[in-house]
């Protein structure tokens, strides 16, 4: 395939090379190279990822799941059951649990903003697998275009051979029949 950016541009995307975006002209130049673009995105943001990046990531993973909520529950009912009745007289925190507030409203004041800057993370993780997702899905309809012109051309190329054939078995019934002709009639 010897062609061009502005080439392949023209005939596959129908603009001019000055209207492409980067990743437009990034991808096209692969499809020249016969390059892959395809990356593991996971491994580039992991790079990038600071030790506060990966514990709000650990602590909104854990926050999230069953485990911690099922081990809250049982947090919870222990400490009011010990409070209300086991400690009765000499409860630490009695019945309306004020302190038990305290620690919930400390607990949900801290892992909240935690949790949004694992999820605005996540966000911006989405954004690049919908950038890399965007590279390649338009790579692979550049190369099933190049494809079915490939195939295009081929078949072309099949259907001139088989008319020249065509043509010469024509001139050669054509002989074959001025010669019986001939033979059939005496001369």
């Amino acid at each position: 395939m010897n062609k061009t950016i502005e080439e392949l541009a023209n005939r596959w995307l129908r603009r001019r090379p000055d209207g492409l975006s980067q990743v437009e002209s990034q991808v096209l130049q692969s499809t020249l190279e016969r390059t892959t673009i395809a990356k593991d995105t996971n491994r580039a943001v992991a790079f990038h990822q600071t030790f506060g990046d990966r514990l709000a990531d650990t602590i909104a993973r854990i926050g999230g799941s069953w485990s911690f909520i099922l081990g809250f529950i049982a947090f919870l009912i222990l400490w009011t059951s010990g409070n209300a009745w086991l400690l009765s007289r000499d409860a630490f925190d009695p019945y309306p649990f004020i302190f038990l507030n305290l620690i919930l409203s400390m607990v949900a004041a801290l892992q909240a903003p935690v949790i949004m800057m694992a999820q605005n993370r996540q966000a911006e993780r989405d954004r690049i697998d919908a950038a890399h997702d965007y590279e390649v899905n338009l790579k692979a309809e550049i190369e099933i275009m190049a494809l079915h012109e490939k195939l295009d051309e081929l078949r072309h190329s099949q259907i001139v051979g088989m008319r020249d054939e065509i043509a010469q078995l024509a001139e050669q019934v054509k002989r074959i029949d001025e010669i019986l002709s001939k033979q059939r009639t005496p001369s």
